[in-house]
């Protein structure tokens, strides 16, 4: 399947006449998608905590914070240049700034590039080069092999495309020891398990969107059962990967106690999800983003407890 042809992104927006400059500068952060970046930057800092045993150096954590900001605005800044035509005819992202013609695609291009080259130096100059190789690989996997390569061709595209989102694991831990362990490739794989219940229960929600764009999401190609017998089984693997850092990274209890409450409700809140679309409910009984929400809320409160338990030995 590939994306519908739609109106050339701008048509609905600003001319330059119309692009003053404080609204020209939020539209390219915009496009950096902060509040995905937030998100991969929880998983990133406490990394460091739990590879220093303790507090990691203030101005290291800085350095990668800023560095792995513009690694991940810049993927998101060519991502939406890449993906414009189908952002057009979707609903949920028809404000963004290339639809709106905030931002040109040329402007978004350049911008994208700049700050890929950018993060890139600065990881390698402030920071380390196997962290900023991991950056930029994770940038490159991102734009190249989801985006242009997964997205728009199978229903597997959130499984493997978010092998990108797993990488800032590696980056904070890189950061601090300057090497990759078994701890670190078990929060990879926390991440990668966790990111398409995270996102099918969102698909689901807005599953009209996709399939007027003609982006095979599982959704659309499945059904609500289908996808949602897939986030149970996901789920299960995800709560069942987080408890296996416990004796490889030697945690105190805090952490097997916590990933075993935290799991808990998750996997409580992905039979409930399972449960009402096996009775075909549909609207807005079937309640799939309270899923989506707690799978950020059980990110990040699993990711703290992982910065706080090497304090509590």
């Amino acid at each position: 399947m590939t994306a519908v042809e739609s109106r050339p992104a701008g048509v609905t927006g600003a001319t330059p006449a119309r692009r003053p400059f404080g609204a020209r500068v939020g539209a390219f952060v915009a496009l950096t998608k902060p509040r995905i970046i937030e998100l991969l930057l929880i998983t990133t800092v406490p990394v460091m905590f739990l590879a220093q045993r303790g507090v990691p150096d203030p101005l290291l954590v800085l350095e990668v914070v800023i560095g792995g900001y513009l690694s991940a605005g810049g993927a998101n800044a060519l991502n939406m240049y890449i993906d414009r035509d189908i952002d057009a005819v979707m609903s949920r992202t028809e404000r963004r700034p290339l639809v709106t013609g905030m931002v040109s695609p040329r402007e978004a291009l350049v911008f994208g590039i700049a700050l890929a080259i950018g993060s890139t130096l600065w990881l390698g100059y402030f920071v380390n080069a196997l962290s900023s190789l991991l950056a930029l690989s994770a940038l490159l996997f991102y734009v190249f092999v989801y985006t242009l390569g997964l997205k728009r061709r199978t229903a597997q595209n959130i499984v493997w495309g978010g092998i990108a989102g797993c990488m800032p694991v590696f980056v904070g831990w890189a950061a601090v020891t300057n090497s990759v362990s078994w701890s670190a490739l078990v929060l990879f794989l926390v991440i990668f398990f966790w990111t398409p219940p995270h996102y099918w229960p969102l698909s689901m929600k807005v599953r009209e969107d996709y399939e007027r764009a003609g982006v095979p999401m599982l959704p659309v190609v499945k059904g609500n059962l289908a996808v949602a017998k897939q986030i149970v089984i996901y789920s299960w693997v995800m709560v069942a990967v987080s408890l296996a850092l416990w004796p490889l990274a030697e945690t105190s209890w805090l952490y097997p106690v916590s990933a075993v409450l935290l799991g808990a409700a998750w996997l409580k809140e992905a039979h409930g999800l399972y449960a009402r679309a096996k009775a075909g409910t549909v609207g807005a009984k079937l309640k799939e983003m309270r899923l989506f929400h707690w799978s950020i809320t059980y990110l990040t409160l699993l990711f703290v407890v992982i910065a706080v338990d090497p304090f509590v030995k």
